[in-house]
């Protein structure tokens, strides 16, 4: 069983495409709360390709690198990458309202399911945030 999240954003495709995959601009959203940052970001978006972002508490108590391998990458629509054994798929939707963003994936046996969501639907809205507010290209 996946858990999907997903956000809605009046910001275009192209936009928000460019923000989700740039380092420059991973690192400005991909957070779940505001104590936390992403330092660094590496992305190679091709497939067999690996991601790579740094997330850390601001007060250097805690971080961890998360990292991955592209398996399937179509521009401006979707990828799909493994993670830690897990895999994850995202998919960007132009609509009439801007952009859906929709991220399914596997979740991990040490946490409650809602804690997973809950976590992954919160880097998505620091994402809607920063596209709607602060990305500038």
């Amino acid at each position: 069983m996946q858990i999907t999240v997903k956000i809605i954003t009046s910001t275009p495709l192209e936009v928000c495409w460019n923000a989700y995959t740039l380092p420059e601009h991973i690192t400005r959203w991909n957070f779940a709360d505001p104590s936390w940052h992403c330092p660094s970001a590496q992305n190679d978006l091709r497939v067999g390709g690996t991601y790579l972002a740094r997330m850390e508490a601001k007060d250097g108590s805690f971080g961890f690198d998360f990292e991955a391998v592209y398996t399937n990458v179509q521009p401006m629509k979707s990828f799909t990458y493994t993670f830690g054994g897990r895999n994850a798929t995202v998919v960007f939707s132009n609509i009439p309202e801007g952009t859906e963003i929709v991220v399914s994936f596997d979740p991990e046996t040490e946490n409650p399911i809602e804690l997973q969501q809950n976590g992954w639907q919160a880097i998505l809205r620091q994402f809607k945030f920063f596209v709607e507010n602060q990305y500038k290209s």
